[in-house]
This record gives C-alpha cells, structure tokens and sequence, in this order.
C-alpha cells in the first residue's frame, strides 16, 4: 500500500495545530506543511508592537522546528490545488495529497483603497504596527483615526483595542486633552457577529476613554496630502495619524483552484469540508454562514478549533473508521484595552437565532490570561 500523504497549505495557527495534531494522529505516511516563510509572526500580539509591549523577535517563530515533529516543512509559493489529480502546484516541484488542508489565511490588500498606502500606518503588519508605536510616542499633532477599510477583516476586536492602546499611550505621555481619537468603520456596532449587547458594551468602553466612534462610515478614498479621509456620500473628516486596518482578500491560490464563491471558500460548517473531494479548508480563508446572514468571525480561535475537527476525521478517514467530529462553532477573543486591562468575550457563535456572546468584565486577570495565552501558543505549538 501507498504511503498516504496529507498536505497543509499554510503556517499560521489553523494550519501549524493541523499539521502537529495529524502528525500526532498518523504514525505513518508523510505530513507536508507549506509556506512562502518559515518565518511566522504571531498575529494576535501586533499590537503590543505598537504599545511598545513587546518586541518583533518576542513574537516570531521559526516554522523549521516543526521538522523535529516529523513533519516535512516546505519553503515554497503554493500557485494552485488540482483537486482532480489531487496536487498542490507550486514555484516548486508539484506535491501529491490524498488529503490537503487549505489554510492560507486572508492576504492584506492595502492598495485596494485609494491613498492607504501613503497615509496609513498599516496595524496588520509588523512593520506597520512598530511605526505606529514610533508615531504615537512622537506625535506633535491633534487629531488621531483608526479607521475600518472593508469587511470582512481578521480579528474584529483590533480596531477598539488599537483605539483604546493609542489612547493609553497619549494619555501618558500627559498630551490627552488636546488630541482627539476616533474609530471610523463600515459596521454598524463594533465586533457585530457578536451581537448588539456585545457592540453596546464596547461603544461604552470607546466613549469612557473619551474615543469618537463612527459607525457605518464606509471610507472611499484617503487625501494623504490632505490628511483627510474621504467618507461616502462626499464627506470629509481629517486626521493627523492614521491607524489603519486594510481590506482584506483570499489568495489568489484559492480563485486558481476552483474552491471559492464571493472570494473565500464556503464549507460544511461542522466537518469544514470543501466542495472538492479531499479538500477541508480552515481559518480565515472561508466563509462560513452563521445565524442573521452573518459569517463566522475572521479569527485564530475559530482555526484552532476547525484543525482540530479536520485533524481528527482526516485521521479516521485514512484509518478507514467513520469520522465523528463536527465543529460546534464555540469561540473566544480578548479585547487589550491599555494600562494592564483587558476584557474577555466568549460563546456559541453557532447559535440558532444569534451568536450566544457573553462579554466578561474589563480586568488586570484578562490582561494576564492573555498574556499567558500568547506564552503557551509560542512555546507549545511553534
């Protein structure tokens, strides 16, 4: 018989925890990580960048010690699944699979809004979160936005936390008074998929920092000579920094292969199979349908969970038992608010009639348990 071979397409979370827990599973046979970069940031930490809380080498890991797992990490651009022949193409050698585990992420696409590129600081890289540090703890100016580019974006919760830590670091710095911050974004509430309790909670916890929020602002454009970003319907609202989540899009990778619908990949939302026999697909790459005509949050929690899933049936379906595990949709996200505080939302997002969300009040033990959080994914999965 064959040796199988499972191949994870992606070194972030969804597909480092697949990729260990098939090895774990799968005494035999070969499981194949692959990435552009064995050089991995943990994205969940960027904004402690920003804060000066933490350094660029504190929160990147090298993909390569997988190899020690027994776990075969190839540095190389994946260009398209054939899922008839069952291979990955890419700038390499062409790499076989009986079963492959797409978890490339959502690509940034700053040049998708006009003027990003020159007037934002871009929060979702690492060059981008340390210039913004720099610029909040040199800022002469008046006027600080954070501004939402498109939806759907990863981690709904960064826009507030960005907001709130930039206003911990002005406040400091004893300049609070004469500087305005405020949130512009396309949502009508903040982290809407969690519903409007949750939303109502965070616009108190912005307005008890004295942060303008701007709800169902859809930005078109950005003046950068101007220092203006221009809203829809014409109108104006300047700033003198610009915090900027930018939009978001699926890899191209994805389109290639025949797997997407509206841009990301739909999936049975409990065994997070793809239309293609043998293709599961994870994380931020997918769509997947929730209660409202909402979709499933963008975020590292629910990717942890559907390796989990994936790793587990692939498991069973190449031992020939019947898989038995279902994604229930359970999900969790902290919300850094600055000076050691931080709150915690958790719940059902699988709900019938709308995500069950309970959002735990702001405290020092939310910064602490994220703080660990980041501490045992570095060291336990990486």
């Amino acid at each position: 018989m064959a040796e199988k071979s499972v191949v994870v397409l992606g070194g972030g979370i969804g597909g480092v925890v697949a990729a260990r827990l098939l090895r774990r599973r799968l005494r035999d046979g070969r499981i194949a990580l692959v990435d552009r970069s064995l050089s991995y940031r943990f994205q969940p930490s960027l904004l402690w960048l920003m804060s000066g809380a933490r350094r660029r080498d504190q929160i990147t890991a090298d993909l390569g010690r997988l190899r020690r797992a027994g776990i075969d990490v190839i540095e190389t651009e994946a260009l398209e699944i054939d899922t008839h022949a069952r291979t990955v193409k890419t700038i390499g050698p062409a790499i076989p699979y009986d079963r492959v585990v797409v978890a490339p992420g959502a690509e940034l696409a700053p040049e998708a809004l006009p003027g990003f590129v020159d007037a934002a600081h871009n929060l979702y890289t690492v060059e981008g979160a340390e210039a913004a540090g720099r610029a909040l703890r040199e800022f002469a100016g008046e006027r600080i936005a954070v501004v939402v580019s498109r939806l759907p974006y990863k981690c709904p919760a960064a826009p507030y936390e960005a907001a709130m830590l930039a206003e911990s670091i002005i406040r400091r710095r004893g300049i609070r008074d004469r500087v305005s911050i405020d949130v512009f974004t396309p949502e009508p509430f903040p982290m809407p998929t969690a519903g409007p309790e949750i939303g109502e909670a965070l616009e108190a916890m912005l307005a008890g920092r004295g942060i303008g929020f701007h709800p169902e602002a859809t930005v078109e454009g950005i003046d950068a000579a101007g220092r203006e970003l221009v809203l829809a319907g014409g109108e104006r609202a300047g700033f003198d920094l610009l915090l900027g989540i930018p939009p978001h899009r699926a890899p191209e990778l994805l389109a290639r292969s025949g797997l997407t619908a509206n841009g990301f990949v739909p999936v049975d939302r409990a065994t997070l199979a793809t239309a293609a026999e043998g293709a599961y697909a994870i994380g931020d790459a997918t769509a997947i349908p929730i209660a409202g005509g909402k979709f499933l949050p963008k975020a590292g929690v629910f990717a942890h969970g559907q390796a989990k899933v994936v790793a587990e049936r692939i498991a069973d379906e190449l031992a020939g038992r019947t898989p038995t595990a279902s994604f229930v949709g359970m999900g969790s996200c902290f919300v850094e608010m600055g000076d050691g505080i931080a709150a915690y939302a958790t719940g059902n997002f699988y709900a019938e009639e709308a995500p069950d969300v309970r959002l735990h009040s702001p405290g020092r033990r939310w910064h602490i348990a994220k703080v660990a959080f980041e501490k045992y994914w570095l060291r336990r999965w990486y």
